[in-house]
């Protein structure tokens, strides 16, 4: 079960989302959506990171070369952006 604060966020970022789709459209790069959604996210008062690289550790190594976090809300949310040009029916 998610925290009352949890769904609070989540109802600012899918609102966020709709507001960006709706006056972008489809069609354009994923950053656009970015730049966009975390303005929005901010807007809403919530604290957004962009492009947070995370390391890899493996066998003990710390490999820098890990993942990179499209979004961070409140240091416990992470969004991942996709634009396609079609969307799949499986998806």
């Amino acid at each position: 079960m998610l925290s009352e604060r949890t769904e609070e966020i989540g109802k600012i970022i899918v609102n966020s989302a709709f507001k960006v789709h709706k006056q972008l459209g489809p069609g354009l790069l994923e950053r656009v959506y970015e730049v966009c959604l975390a303005h929005e996210i901010a807007k809403a008062g919530l604290d957004v990171k962009r492009q947070v690289d995370i390391p890899i550790v493996y066998d003990g190594i710390e490999f820098s070369e890990g993942l990179r976090l499209d979004l961070l809300i409140e240091d416990s949310i992470i969004i991942e952006i996709k634009a396609v040009e079609q969307m799949n029916p499986v998806w």
